[in-house]
């Protein structure tokens, strides 16, 4: 172990370099004494150290300095013409010599205390090892022992390196530094002595292998000699080495991990004493060029002076024990050999790149300044070598940087020795190829006499630049397909800048192209960098070009290189601020999905995309992201995914954006179902899971159910029929026996409903139409011959969806039409779907047996029967009308009149045939069989079922056609209102009314408005209070929207009339009645534009007789019609004085009024000071 001299007297280093050269075994001065601590030792002393005043001889082996007095030396001094004052470091390192410890440490001390620190001790004081008992082998010649022998080492807590000097210093600062100094040094010694045991166990593992064994291997070369330890050390050092420099990085940690025994970050973990061989792809160059060298094989005596080998070499510590000798001596000669061969290996590879650049010269310098020789011999040389070959290599060389420079000829060398970094068998043959080529140029010269050098001074005044950046890339053409990339890797980062933006698309090939071929990695990072920053909001156009070239880059690359290379840039890019940027990460997911490593495909990426659906707030990102998770849904082969699968299917369905939810369904959903189907959950998982969520929200929404999530839901089960029908066909008793042949006949094009997108289409889920419609043509023979037995799949549609599907329809709301609609349209896509036969054999029976046309069916006193569910909408509009064949249409009127019929005559809420018509109505091929249902009730002969027709008539005159309400509406209601019941008669006002309101012949409005006269002119009605309610409530329903005609000529005279004689009803419950109708009609017709001669005729008057029954009857209601009342004669004031102003609207009079009041109560509210009220009333701009 080394450690600190104490016995040099002098502590100046440049001293000791004075004199290198003298040895230590002689007498010396103290200037000469052993050095001191290591080169960045903390412990050396500091340059400006006192130097001692006196020299002393050192005689290191006498055991005490008694030989020499500090008189006599002292003397010496004087004669030197030196003062003769001791120093402090003479006195302590006499001290030390004489193995005085107490006495140094006293002294040490005292010079502490004094402010005076002396290097010298403190050093030894500080070095365990000058206190350590030495045991196991015996010190070595050079190691320093004091006279007294090794000092017994004490306890930890009472050595002197850890003794607390504060006690005897009131300088305690400085001490904690010293011991956090100590404990640094003592951890640098166990370092080393690890390193020392390390070099011995390299050694012991080098001599395990017998002396004669090795004979044998040398002797018999086919025989391969196993690995020694230290061999497999280094190797897995530099192949993990090699791993880290070319980006292989999760090698590397795999590689490490399996050999956890060995520190692959210090190579003296290896072996101590044991030089670092060159790295891998050295070592192949060296030793490719010497194996395929071309050239004789010639013996060469090399002499190595011992002086000039790498200090690593030879091992420097003489002293070793007995048994170590000969193994040492092996070490040395296996270096020497090894250094020998490097020695060759350079040597060779110099000549050849000498004898290369010399024969390129010579070209150079005959192509410009004499014309060519009939014959070139280049590739000759005075050692014997192939003969260059005309045919190009069919291995690409490794790239040397080689240029062929049209400089000149004075530069041309300088620019390919410089260039030029190694030189191997292939590149001298692609040398040769290349001057073979270029004998084919030749240039007439002219029949002159000048100099070169006058020649090479002429050609100087052509403005040739070849000092910048550019200039050396144009005055060098590359001579290869490596030599191009690496040019296209330095000038495309200068190109790109300084194109214009739209047409930076057109650099994408080379970008991709040099990106795919370059060598360095690093520059591939760039070049990829440079891709996705090419454009900075790039179109959908643009993002296209990208994403065809990062397609065309992985298919060339693989898929290690796509996940090291390419998705870095997604990774970088998906918190860009610009959406075009975040777009473009998200489509290149999916872009890039099929040519990933399936363990990244379902881990990385897919972490990534659902990151960005649950973060990003532009919705043309989330839509591109959820095609590119269908994409990866397509892909992923990980069962223990389906979860996250399904939860990413539930987030995007309740995505805000409609355009997300629609990727949802044409590209997600059916990939995900996919999927499902492999792993054979469709119907087992995925299905029961989206009926298990509607009928806890139907649990959870009895006070009112979220039909938002109800539609997220239900679609989602919509988009999964087409892939449950699959799954049907494709696991069908007659499966194997379905063959696609030309005699089956074509699939209708209405046999399914037409796909959301592709993905959904029946012939492309199964394969091909051909196919299809085989497993159609016995799927339809089964269903109607031979049933279900067997048939697993289908059974679970018939016995568990379907009943489970009708009881969730019997528990939705009936007024609801949208989910009205969304189950129609689900059981109608269903019911097509799985074809005719089955609807008619499997999913009507079904229905039937629930909805049993019968009173006992409905329970009119608390309106729940089953007629009243929405299960008659759904399974009048979702199931009769998926085929319009005449019997599928005679049974859907026949259900619409057997549930008229039946609802009417136990006097049950009409809410599921309202639903129905409104469902049906919305289709204009349905008016025609509704018109044939209606009329059934007209002429029927209860007046129930009357009275129900002439109220369903109001819900379908909005959407037929005026041809049909003048030929088959009006003539049915005219004769309702004539029907003996006051009720019936009463239901057809309804009806009048909306005709009011949609109808615009005149013809037809006249029939009308002599219809509505009738009812309230006719003597027999004066005291109909329930007529005058319907016609009131009519009026107040149709005014705004009715013709402006029949509004001032007809409503408001009436309304004034019936205001007027209610004044006069004696009733006071029908008073009160007809005055909250007609506040309302008047609140309706008050947003109209009037005439002010209907205001002041009809509308004024009335207000005031509503307002003379309402100071009775309803006081909070009288404050408003005052209002109103007074805010019309102000309005008429007003049109008195401006006539030309046209008519009149009493609701922006209103709106305007209360604005104004909004206005004065908002100023009146305002702190602010004058300036900042004044900011209010500027324009924004």
């Amino acid at each position: 172990m080394a450690s600190v001299n104490p016995f040099d007297v002098s502590d100046s280093e440049e001293e000791a370099e004075r004199r290198p050269n003298e040895t230590v075994d002689t007498e010396r001065s103290p200037s000469e004494g052993a050095p001191g601590p290591p080169q960045g030792n903390p412990f050396s002393p500091p340059a400006d150290a006192e130097p001692p005043t006196l020299l002393l001889s050192s005689n290191r082996t006498s055991p005490s300095g008694e030989g020499m007095s500090v008189s006599a030396a002292a003397t010496s001094t004087m004669a030197g013409g030196v003062e003769t004052r001791v120093s402090v470091d003479v006195i302590a390192a006499q001290l030390l010599r004489d193995q005085y410890i107490l006495t140094a440490l006293e002294f040490h001390t005292e010079l502490l205390e004094a402010g005076r620190e002396l290097p010298r001790l403190r050093d030894y004081f500080s070095n365990p090892g000058n206190f350590e008992r030495q045991s196991g082998t015996p010190p070595a010649k050079d190691q320093v022992l004091g006279p007294g022998g090794p000092l017994n080492r004490a306890g930890s807590i009472s050595t002197l390196d850890s003794l607390d000097f504060a006690r005897y210093s009131d300088d305690g600062n400085r001490e904690s530094d010293e011991r956090v100094a100590v404990l640094e040094f003592e951890l640098r010694k166990a370092k080393e002595t690890i390193q020392a045991l390390r070099a011995n166990l390299t050694q012991a593992a080098e001599s395990e292998v017998a002396s004669q064994e090795r004979k044998n291997f040398k002797s018999s070369p086919e025989i391969q000699e196993p690995i020694r330890p230290l061999e497999k050390r280094a190797l897995n050092f530099l192949v993990n080495e090699y791993l880290l420099k070319n980006e292989y990085k999760l090698s590397s940690i795999t590689f490490s991990d399996e050999n956890d025994d060995q520190d692959f970050e210090l190579w003296d973990d290896v072996g101590l004493n044991i030089p670092k061989p060159p790295d891998l792809l050295q070592l192949y160059r060296n030793g490719g060029s010497t194996l395929s060298s071309p050239r004789d094989k010639v013996d060469v005596s090399v002499g190595v002076a011992f002086g000039d080998l790498p200090g690593n070499c030879v091992v420097r510590e003489p002293q070793k024990k007995p048994d170590l000798s000969q193994q040492q001596q092996s070490e040395v000669v296996q270096e020497l050999e090894y250094q020998l061969n490097l020695l060759n290996s350079e040597k060779q590879s110099l000549a050849e790149q000498i004898k290369k650049l010399q024969s390129e010269i010579q070209i150079l310098k005959k192509s410009v300044s004499s014309p060519p020789p009939a014959t070139l011999e280049l590739c000759s040389s005075s050692s014997s070598s192939k003969p260059c070959s005309t045919n190009p290599p069919s291995v690409p060389s490794l790239d040397n940087g080689q240029y062929l420079d049209i400089r000149g000829v004075s530069e041309a060398g300088n620019d390919l020795v410089s260039t030029s970094t190694q030189n191997t068998s292939q590149s001298q043959q692609q040398t040769c190829n290349r001057a073979t080529s270029q004998q084919r140029v030749q240039f007439d010269q002219p029949n002159r006499k000048l100099s070169p050098a006058f020649q090479q001074a002429l050609l100087s005044f052509c403005r040739m630049c070849s000092e910048s950046r550019l200039g050396a890339e144009v005055s060098r053409i590359a001579d290869s397909e490596e030599s191009v990339m690496l040019m296209l890797g330095r000038c495309l980062p200068h190109i790109v800048p300084n194109v214009l933006l739209a047409k930076r698309e057109e650099l994408i090939p080379l970008i991709l192209c040099t990106a795919c071929l370059h060598p360095e990695p690093k520059e591939r990072d760039q070049l990829l960098h440079i891709l996705f920053n090419l454009i900075k909001r790039p179109d959908d156009e643009q993002r296209q070009m990208i994403l065809t070239g990062c397609v065309a880059f992985a298919r060339h690359v693989g898929p290690t290189r796509v996940e090291a290379e390419l998705l870095p840039q997604c990774w970088e890019q998906i918190n860009h601020k610009y959406p075009e940027r975040r777009l473009l990460v998200a489509e290149a997911c999916g872009a890039l999905a099929p040519y990933l490593p399936k363990e990244i495909r379902s881990s990385l990426v897919l972490s990534m995309l659902q990151q960005m659906l649950a973060e990003d707030k532009a919705d043309m990102v989330r839509e591109a992201v959820v095609k590119s998770l269908g994409i990866i849904m397509g892909y992923i082969d990980d069962s223990d995914k389906y979860a996250q699968g399904f939860e990413l299917m539930l987030l995007s369905l309740g995505d805000p954006s409609e355009r997300v939810v629609n990727a949802v369904h044409q590209v997600f959903i059916p990939a995900f179902a996919a999927w499902t189907t492999e792993l054979g959950t469709l119907h087992t998982a995925l299905i029961p899971s989206l009926l298990a969520r509607i009928e806890k929200l139907l649990t959870q929404g009895e006070h009112g159910l979220d039909e938002h999530k109800l539609h997220v839901f239900l679609s989602a089960l919509q988009s999964l029929i087409p892939p449950l029908f699959a799954v049907v066909l494709q696991n069908a008793p007659f499966t194997s026996r379905a063959k696609p042949h030309e005699d089956i006949p074509a699939i209708e094009v209405t046999r399914f409903p037409r796909p959301a997108s592709p993905l959904q289409d029946m012939a492309i889920i199964i394969g091909n139409r051909e196919l299809l419609s085989s497993l159609l043509l016995l799927y339809d023979h089964q269903l109607e011959h031979e049933g279900t037995t067997g048939w697993e799949s289908l059974l679970w549609v018939v016995n568990q969806l379907l009943p489970q599907l009708i009881d969730i329809v019997g528990r939705i709301n009936v007024t609801s039409s949208t989910c009205v609609h969304e189950f129609s349209r689900f059981f109608w896509r269903f019911c097509r779907t799985f074809g005719k036969i089955f609807t008619n054999t499997k999913v009507k029976p079904q229905f039937q047996e629930i909805l049993r046309l019968s009173e006992e069916n409905v329970d009119a006193s608390a309106g729940n029967g089953i007629l009243t569910k929405a299960t008659v909408p759904i399974y009048a509009t979702g199931v009769l009308t998926c085929y319009n064949q005449e019997e599928d249409r005679k049974l859907l009127v026949g259900f619409l009149e057997d549930v008229m019929t039946t609802l009417s005559l136990s006097h049950a809420p009409l809410d599921s045939l309202k639903a129905s018509f409104v469902e049906l109505g919305a289709n204009p091929v349905y008016h025609e069989l509704l018109l044939t249902v209606l009329w059934y009730g007209v002429v029927h002969t209860s007046a129930l079922v009357r009275c129900t027709a002439a109220r369903m008539f109001e819900l379908l005159v909005k959407g037929v056609n005026e041809t049909l309400v003048a030929q088959r509406v009006v003539p049915a209601l005219i004769t309702l209102s004539s029907d003996p019941e006051i009720s019936v008669r009463i239901a057809t006002i309804p009806a009048f009314g909306t005709i009011m309101e949609t109808v615009t012949q005149k013809e037809l409005l006249e029939r009308v408005k002599m219809q509505l006269a009738s009812f309230l002119e006719d003597p027999q009605y004066q005291d109909q209070h329930s007529l005058h309610m319907e016609i009131i409530r009519t009026f107040g329903r149709v005014g705004p929207n009715a013709e402006p005609r029949f509004r001032d000529d007809f409503v408001l005279p009436h309304l004034h009339k019936l205001a007027l004689a209610n004044n006069s009803q004696s009733v006071e419950s029908k008073r009160i009645d007809i005055a909250i109708h007609l506040f309302e009609a008047y609140s309706a017709l008050s947003c109209c534009f009037i005439s002010e001669e209907v205001i002041v005729n009809h509308f004024l008057p009335g207000l005031r007789c509503l307002h003379a029954d309402m100071e009775q009857l309803s006081p909070e209601h009288e404050v408003i019609l005052g209002s109103m009342i007074k805010e019309c004669e102000i309005k008429v004031e007003n049109r008195g004085i401006s006539d030309a102003q046209g008519s009149i609207s009493i609701a922006s009079s209103l709106v305007g009024e209360d604005a104004k009041t909004k206005f004065l109560s908002k100023m009146g509210q305002l702190t602010t000071s004058g300036a900042m009220l004044a900011n209010v009333f500027q324009r924004k701009k």
